[in-house]
């Protein structure tokens, strides 16, 4: 994410203490033949153990980066650990 480095914690504004939006995030080097992306967003420290805060399926393969709070139209959103269909950042 150009949003954070490795290792930084998350903006505030994508936390649950602010907007709650997520951040941006890009990627390169997918192999020969991807079909589609998935995006699981995991924190496997949480205090109530591994905690899914985003899920994200059917990213076409031409896109390679998801711009601060949108997922593309073609998407699917899968259900986070709070029951719901979207992204919800940290506490």
């Amino acid at each position: 994410s150009s949003a954070f480095k490795n290792g930084e914690k998350i903006p505030i504004k994508n936390t649950c203490d602010d907007k709650d939006i997520s951040p941006p995030l890009s990627w390169s080097n997918a192999p020969s033949g991807t079909q589609s992306f998935a995006l699981i967003c995991s924190d496997p420290d949480a205090p109530a153990g591994t905690w899914y805060h985003w899920v994200i399926f059917n990213i076409p393969n031409t896109i390679t980066s998801l711009a601060e709070n949108h997922i593309p139209a073609q998407s699917l959103l899968g259900e986070n650990s709070w029951g719901r269909n979207k992204y919800n950042g940290p506490c």
